[in-house]
Order: C-alpha cells, then structure tokens, then sequence
C-alpha cells in the first residue's frame, strides 16, 4: 500500500528545522542553534513534522557530543513524531541514528541487525544524501567486525550516492570514512589520498569535530608510511581544539593515537603526556582498537625509557584480548600494530624464539589483510549490482501499479537513471581491472599484466624491425636480508627497488615485479648491450642506496641480472623470458653482483 504523502507542513519551524539539517555537517555550532529554535517552535505551535526533524538533528549531535543514551532518547522522540505524520524518510534517518547510537556503545552486530533491513526501503524513499547516510552507518558496523571488504563496498557506494548533493559537508564524512577503512586495509597511500581530499573540501565547513577526524586518520597514514615527524602539525592542532561541544566533542579523542606517532618522531616526553591524557580520558566510551593502541603506545614509551621488561609484561597482560579471534571491533590493523610491538620488544629483550612467533602471526595477520584489500576492490562492484537489481525490483512493482501515460514516462526517467548507474558501475569495473594488475607492495605492474602486454610489445618490436630487451633482476642474499632483519625490512627493501625502478626507467620502459625478489625490465628500441649498461647503471645506484633498520645497516646491496633481446634471440614471448631467466642463474653461479648479456660460455672457434 502506497505511505500516505511525507513532508507536507510548510510552517516556519518545519523550514527552521530542514535549515539545520542541511547544516548538520557543513556547521555544527549554526545546525544545534537552528535546530534547537526549531523545537522550541514546534512545541509551542504543536507541529510534529517540525518537531520530528528537530529532534532528529538534535539527536544525530548528540550522538557526537553527549553520551549515546541520551542522543538514542532524543531520536526515540523524533521517530514518535514522523510515525505520526506518515514520514518515512524521517523515520528511516531516525532509525539510521539509533543503530548509529548501538554502534557508539559497542554493540556491532545490533547495530548492524538494526541498519540492514532498512536498506530496501531507504532505496525507494531515502535521496542522495540521506541513503548514503544509511548505507554509511551499514558500512560503520562492517568495519567494526572485521568484515572490511563489505565496509568498503557500502562506503564506496555511500559516496556514489551522495555526489549529486554535495555542498553540504557529507560527502567530507565519506572521504574521511573510506580513508579510515583504507586504513584498516593497509592501503595508506589511497587512504591519505582520500583525507587530503577530505581536508581539502572541509576548508568550506566549520565542524570541529568532523575536522578532528580527519586529522586523526592523518596522522595515521602519516605514521605508518614513516613520516611520523609530518604529524606533528597534526597532532599540534588537535590538542589545541577543545574538548567540548564547540570542538571535538565528548568522544574519545585518540590521544593513544596521537602518542604513537608523537613516540615515532622521537619526542618521547610528548609521548609520555599523550599517554597519560589518555589514561586519564572519561570522556567517551574506548573501542577495542582504542584500548589496544594504547597499551601499544605505554609499551613503547617504557622501551624508550629502557623499561623493557615492563614493556613486554604489559603486552602479555593484552595478549589474550588480542589473540582472541571472537573478539568484535578489534580490526586487523591494530592486531598487526600490537603483535609487531610484541616482536620488537621480545628482541630487544633478547627473546629469539618469543619474538619470532609474534613475528609470524604479525606475518599472517599482514597476509590475511592484505587479502582482504584484494577482496574489497571487487565487493564494491559487486554491491553496487546488488543495489541495482533492489532497484529494478522496486521498479517492476512500481511500473504494474502505473496504468497512465504518466506513469510510463515517469518509468523512462528511472530506466535513465539506471542506465547511468551501470555505466558507473562499469566504469568502477573497468578501474578495478585496472588495479588488478599492480603488486600493492611496489606500486609496479605484476606478473598477469607482463603476459598481457609482453606478446603486443613483441609484435609491434617485430612490426617495426626494432630490438625489445627484457631484463630480469633477482635482490642478491635477499633470504638473509628477511632471516636477519625481518619481513617488515624485506617490505621496505623491495619497496625501495620498485622506487628505483621507476625513478630509472624511460617513459617507454615498462618494469614488473616478477616474483618474490625478482622483477622484470622491459625496455623496447633497445639491444642486449644498450640493456646490459642500462641495468648495470641501475645496480650502480643500488649499491649506492643504505637502508637503517633496529637490527642493523644494509649497505652495498646487490642483484644479479640477465637480459636477452627479441632481435638477437628470435625469441617469442615465453623463450625470450627464458633466455632472459637463464642469464640470471649464470649471472648467480659466477658470482652475483652482475649483469649477462650473453652466455659466459661461448661456442668453440671452428680452426
């Protein structure tokens, strides 16, 4: 049956009211004032539709600035409101902020159970913004049990829904919340990229609070892509903003946060009064991820104060928190940030075989997200089909009720619209492939995109009469590098050698990651011995490059590398990459640290 119409009232208070909610996000001191003369309005005249969006918006501010029971009470109030006029929209936003109030007390899985039916009918009620607030709280609840891949999916459409209504903040919130779940992800370069957006589109808002966020997931991204020393400034204007409702709200401020990255630039004493003011903070109520990052951030104020021992009992105390895979709302992220301070800690200590083994849940954790990365590129494409065929459902039950002409071109605007949700939904697709084709670790494209484009390069080198080197380079001792220095090392070692592929490549030179430790080098117009120079260059610069780890310098770095090209072989694709393969494992058994161009032995001369 069709819900009676929504939304009628036109008084002065009902005007007042939809004022402050477009200003929930853009101006939160300006939407409380409105919103509060709203009711005051309301009551006063007895018009429930204007009190109904009052109350609401007071309700969504509290959730930030008071405590969770008394902002669900003020949403409990609205929702009686809107039942009572018929107002389904209203009533969907009312019910979105009680499961985001569940949400702010821990409780996950109700707050999800509570959100997720809504979804149909927030399709056909609920417009831009307002379904993007749904299905951004959907996400929220994703994100806090572990299931990122969903988390994601739901933000990425969240921020597809609102684009056609931008200008009155929520689209920032998106940015700020893809950014936390790229985070969590481990994908800090995308998700610094999204907070700078963020930041960027914030210049235009005053809401304190929505700003503190922001600058939180920065210092995040900042700190674990070791430029902690970058955060500072963040860290600097987030103390300055105050902790009541004209700043950062009575929410847990992340001081925990704030004292890891002030601890990785060095200034311990920083640190130390972070840790304490975060100690001391009853302001809000701590998530697991909170709890856990703090304990992390004490541990490493004692380690830099020689407190060792201390350190590793109080990371044996949160152990069995952290090892419980049951737990909800303790995220991958800061698994991976405590089982690392376990392994650092333990071998300071000297504790060999305690730190190996929290070195490899570290590894598995770090393998198990980065498969979730992996799976939330492709979840997004996917919900946003889910959300397509919901929509088409609506829209068949739509089109049997319309018998008129009207109807039918009223069924023509939707078909458009969804036409233009698929072409987004292709183009989102056809970006995905794209990134499918990169090793996350390097930045540079893996081994499916060389047999994609090596056979075409092949083609057009024969077409043309012209060379088409291939090099393939393998780290020398890299075994050692990961026994001695740790995984985390081996990263950054790798890391480093995609940087300076790029840094050294031509425009035209296409450079992979093979494998491991071994890359691949394409490099058309150019001959075997252009190539072997080429690369001998570029072991040149990788001796050159000194790498500072806890556990000692990697200096003198070498690799071992042989190139084969199309025109002296006759190679095609599979022989080239094998002559190529066996130069290598010459290049290896005489001795390492250089590049074969040809073989070292050569035929007999013929007297």
């Amino acid at each position: 049956m069709k819900a009676p119409p929504i939304r009628r009232s036109t008084s002065t208070a009902l005007a007042t009211a939809r004022r402050a909610w477009r200003l929930l996000y853009s101006d939160s001191r300006r939407c409380i004032a409105l919103a509060d003369q709203a009711l005051e309005r309301s009551l006063a005249h007895g018009d429930q539709a204007a009190e109904g969006w009052a109350r609401l918006v007071r309700g969504l501010h509290l959730i930030w600035y008071s405590t969770p029971l008394e902002a669900a009470g003020e949403l409990a109030e609205a929702d009686r409101c809107f039942d009572a006029t018929h107002d389904r929209a209203g009533h969907l936003l009312a019910e979105v902020g009680i499961a985001r109030c569940l949400w702010r007390e821990g409780k996950y899985r109700e707050s999800l159970e509570r959100a997720l039916p809504l979804r149909a009918e927030g399709l056909a009620v609920l417009k831009h913004d307002e379904l993007g607030m749904l299905l951004n709280v959907i996400a929220g609840c994703y994100a806090s049990l572990g299931q990122s891949e969903q988390a994601f999916a739901y933000m990425f459409q969240a921020l597809n829904e609102s684009r056609p209504a931008r200008g009155n903040g929520f689209e920032v919130v998106l940015y700020c919340n893809l950014a936390h779940e790229l985070i969590q992800l481990g994908d800090y370069h995308q998700a610094l990229s999204h907070v700078e957006e963020g930041i960027a589109r914030y210049a235009r808002l005053d809401n304190p609070r929505l700003l503190s966020v922001l600058l939180i997931n920065r210092v995040i991204c900042l700190t674990n892509l070791e430029r902690a020393a970058d955060a500072l400034g963040d860290v600097e204007r987030l103390l300055a903003l105050p902790t009541d409702a004209s700043g950062r709200g009575s929410t847990n401020a992340n001081f925990e946060t704030m004292a890891i990255a002030a601890l990785r630039a060095g200034n311990t004493a920083l640190g130390a009064e972070l840790i304490e003011r975060a100690s001391q903070d009853k302001s809000g109520i701590k998530v697991p991820d909170e709890r856990i990052t703090l304990v992390v951030a004490t541990a490493e104020v004692m380690a830099a104060r020689d407190l060792l021992p201390q350190a590793a009992a109080l990371l044996a105390q949160a152990q069995p928190a952290v090892l419980n895979a049951a737990a909800e709302g303790l995220s991958l992220r800061v698994r991976c940030l405590f089982h690392q301070a376990m392994a650092d800690t333990h071998e300071r200590l000297g504790h060999a075989a305690q730190a190996l083994a929290s070195l490899r849940i570290w590894q598995a954790l770090h393998v198990e997200r980065a498969q979730q990365a992996s799976r939330a590129r492709y979840q997004a494409a996917s919900l946003q089909t889910e959300l397509r065929r919901l929509q088409q459902n609506l829209d068949e039950i739509e089109a049997r009720r319309r018998s008129t002409e009207r109807a039918k071109a009223e069924l023509e605007a939707i078909n458009q619209q969804l036409s233009q949700k698929i072409d987004e939904v292709e183009a989102l697709q056809a970006e995905l492939r794209q990134q499918a084709t990169r090793d996350f670790l390097t930045g540079l494209f893996n081994r499916r995109h060389l047999n994609d484009v090596l056979p075409q390069m092949l083609l057009l080198a024969q077409r043309e009469q012209q060379p088409l080197a291939a090099a393939i380079i393998d780290l020398d001792h890299f075994k050692s590098v990961n026994d001695r220095h740790g995984h985390v090392a081996g990263d950054k070692l790798l890391a480093a050698f995609g940087a300076l592929l790029i840094a050294h490549g031509r425009r035209s030179d296409i450079a992979f990651r093979f494998g491991g430790e071994e890359f691949c080098l394409l490099m058309p117009r150019t001959d075997a011995f252009a190539a072997q120079r080429k690369v001998e260059a570029l072991l040149g610069a990788w001796r050159d490059e000194v790498f500072q780890f806890e556990t000692g310098t990697l200096h003198r770095n070498t690799f071992s590398a042989g190139i084969a090209d199309s025109l002296a072989e006759l190679a095609a694709m599979e022989q080239l990459l094998k002559i190529a393969d066996d130069r290598l494992l010459e290049a290896k058994r005489s001795g390492r640290n250089q590049v074969l161009a040809a073989d070292l032995r050569a035929d007999p001369i013929e007297a």
